[in-house]
Parts: structure tokens; C-alpha cells; sequence
């Protein structure tokens, strides 16, 4: 039994912020039925795919759901949709505030006709000057610092190559609709929960680099000099790359007598960590030199018998092969009548020694007569929402 094996979700977000946070809730055992529209999710459509519909963009980040296609323009489909509302414990959305009164999901009068809906809105911005404004992935990482961040490190203002602040928030969202249904088991009433992207990034960024600025007078400027060094990367060696980091002043002390220069350990500028921390680019820059003369074996091998952390540089493409993802069996193959074998990343925690198992993603309205069904509808009335088109379901 999944630990949260019992709960229905309903999420009617799209893209990856919101997918992916009620792909972990899946993961863990909810169910989630996806709320789309009759185009369904944009990430159907991005990124390589052998079935329209179905593509690598959507299959990362909608695995162990169940598909409900609704045109939530048309009142039949809103009243489809309250059906569907009356038995889930939570509703998932990212439509900016101005959308959902007009699609009859105003939260206050969801919460009052279901007290213990635990209603979450994934919004770039909490109710401020910035509410309501478009939130995406680059603008985010623009405005939270990471831009500014690559730019003090690289010497030019880049996004980094992961949509980080998707990602990062889609597991803040997570964890809260967790801490609120914890609270709804105490108090029996559901609650609102706002998920903002900007305010989540902003924090995630500040955690180490708001630095000085915790005291008043600050101390020091914003950031961190250790990760901001331009040195702060993997390390070059004779024949490629080492991922190596001597953190100790033990660390640091076998590193350099292991290099034949034990009198860097004893210099005034690398003799403790608040030493190394202000002339860091200084230390690093010197580590590198001594890195370069030997090849990434050796130091992995020098690394692990000094009990120094350090392993070579994986490559993306070689991840699947990578002996302790294959010893932990993490990654996993799902097949499908249409489309073959698929590979995904496995769910990377386990409970009681299981990590849970995972499912195909749906195809659009997969679910669609199934769900409506239950919910208490009629066949008849499910048949006129898809023969107006206010439900889209396979051909049965």
C-alpha cells in the first residue's frame, strides 16, 4: 500500500510547476486525476514522440495519473467538474485569480460548499503588486536572483540549463498540500493554500546567499564567495574532469601534502574555513593547477583513500548505466501496446525497502467516461458533454 494511497487529486495545472508537483503526490500513492482542456496539456506536444499526444516533455512529468478532458468554457463541463470536486480532497490550479470566477473555481465559494477541499493555487506571485502578472521558468529565474547569480560567478547573466524554478517550486507545492491535509486531519477543515513561484525561488536563492545580510547593519553584501568563485567546478584532470571537494581543514591538509606542497595547509590565507571562504577563487584556482598533472582515475582513487568526497563527471547519456542507479534498480520501463518499451527515473524514495512502482502516463481523456461516472453521471449526460464537445474521451 502507497502511503497516500486513498487521496484523490484533482489538478487542473499545466506544464511542469504544477504536473510535476501532482506527479509526487502520485507517486506516493494518490490518485490524480489531470483536468485538461480539449487541445490537453502543451507538453503533449514538446519534444520528441512516436503517438501525438504523447511526448518526452509530457512523459517526464504526468506518470501514475488519470486523464479528464473538459471544455470549462461550456457550463455543462463546469458542472461536470463540480461533480468531480465533491469527491477529491484536493484541487490543484495555476490560473491567474482573474480566470477562476469565471469558470465558477473562486476558492471562497468552493471552500464554503466543500469545507474540507484543501484548494491550492500555484501562482507566480502571491496578492502584491506582481499578482496576476505571467510567471514562467525564465522570467522567475530572472527575477528571484539566478541570473544575477551566474553573472557574479561566470561573468555573464545566464538562465540555468534545468528549468530550476519550475522544478524547485513544484516541490514546495508538494510538501505544502502534504502539511495541509496533516492539518485537515487535526481540524477536519480543509484550506487555502498559495504556492507562488517568485516568493518560493527568491527563498531557495537567499538560503545560503543572503549571507551578511541577516544582520542589521548587514555584515557583508549578499552571496556566498565559496559557490560564486569561478573556480567552483569540477575540477580539470589529465584526461578529462573530477568532481572533488576538500571542505576540512583535515581535507585540505591531506590534499595539499598529497600534492607535495604541506605549506599551502599552513598558509594564512587557507588555514581554516573562514580563511578559505574569503580567498577562495584563490584556493581553487591553486587546487586546479595541482588536478591538471594527473588523470580523473587517480584522483578518485587519491580522493577515496585520503577520505577526500570526490567521483568523475557523469555525462547525461550515461546515467542509465551508472552501476549504483542500475544496483538500486532506478530507472524503469513501462510498456505500452502503442508505443513499446518506455524508460523513466524511477521514484527516488523508498518506503519500508519498496520504492513504489510506476504507471503509464494517460492519454488525453483517457479517464474521462470512467471518472464522470463515478462522480454521478449519468450516461446519458456524458454522452451529450462529448457529443458537444464539453468532454473528450477515446472512442469507446
Amino acid at each position: 500500500m502507497k502511503p497516500l494511497q486513498g487521496l484523490r487529486i484533482l489538478d487542473l495545472s499545466s506544464v511542469i510547476f504544477g504536473p510535476l508537483a501532482s506527479q509526487i503526490l502520485a507517486d506516493y500513492g494518490a490518485e490524480v486525476i489531470k483536468v485538461e482542456s480539449p487541445e490537453g496539456d502543451s507538453t503533449r506536444h514538446t519534444g520528441p514522440t512516436k503517438e501525438p499526444g504523447m511526448a518526452a516533455m509530457f512523459l517526464g512529468s504526468n506518470r501514475n495519473k488519470k486523464s479528464v478532458a473538459l471544455d470549462l468554457k461550456q457550463a455543462g463541463a463546469q458542472e461536470a467538474l463540480t461533480a468531480l470536486i465533491a469527491t477529491a480532497d484536493v484541487l490543484m490550479h495555476s490560473m491567474r485569480p482573474q480566470k477562476l470566477a469565471a469558470l465558477g473555481l473562486a476558492p471562497e465559494a468552493l471552500r464554503q460548499r466543500f469545507p474540507r477541499l484543501v484548494y491550492a493555487s500555484l501562482v507566480g506571485f502571491l496578492p502584491g503588486p506582481y499578482a496576476g502578472k505571467p510567471a514562467y521558468d525564465d522570467v522567475i529565474q530572472g527575477m528571484s536572483g539566478l541570473a544575477d547569480l551566474m553573472e557574479r560567478q561566470g561573468g555573464e547573466m545566464r538562465y540555468l540549463p534545468t528549468i530550476a524554478a519550475d522544478k524547485t517550486c513544484a516541490h514546495v507545492a508538494a510538501h505544502a498540500i502534504l502539511a495541509a491535509l496533516w492539518q485537515r486531519e487535526r481540524t477536519g477543515e480543509g484550506a487555502l493554500v498559495e504556492i507562488p513561484m517568485f516568493e518560493s525561488m527568491v527563498g531557495f536563492n537567499l538560503v545560503e546567499h543572503y549571507y551578511g545580510q541577516h544582520f542589521e547593519p548587514p555584515l557583508s553584501a549578499p552571496g556566498y564567495p565559496r559557490v560564486l568563485a569561478p573556480w567552483r567546478r569540477p575540477y580539470r584532470t589529465a584526461d578529462g574532469a573530477v568532481a572533488m571537494m576538500p571542505y576540512t581543514n583535515l581535507h585540505w591538509q591531506r590534499f595539499f601534502t598529497e600534492v607535495g606542497a604541506p605549506e599551502l595547509a599552513r598558509d594564512a590565507r587557507f588555514v581554516d574555513i573562514a580563511s578559505r571562504t574569503r580567498h577562495i577563487a584563490e584556493l581553487l584556482e591553486i587546487a586546479s593547477g595541482f588536478t591538471e598533472r594527473h588523470t580523473t582515475a587517480h584522483w578518485v582513487a587519491t580522493c577515496e583513500r585520503l577520505e577526500i568526497p570526490a567521483a568523475p563527471v557523469a555525462r547525461l547519456q550515461d546515467l542509465p548505466q551508472d552501476p549504483h542507479l542500475v544496483a538500486t534498480a532506478f530507472f524503469e520501463t513501462v510498456a505500452d501496446p502503442a508505443l513499446g518499451e518506455l524508460r523513466f527515473p524511477g521514484v527516488p524514495v523508498r518506503f519500508d525497502g519498496q520504492r513504489p512502482a510506476i504507471t503509464m502516463p494517460p492519454r488525453l481523456g483517457e479517464h474521462t467516461r470512467e471518472l464522470l461516472a463515478q462522480a454521478g453521471l449519468g450516461a446519458a449526460q456524458i454522452e451529450a458533454l462529448l457529443g458537444a464537445r464539453a468532454a473528450i474521451a477515446p472512442a469507446a
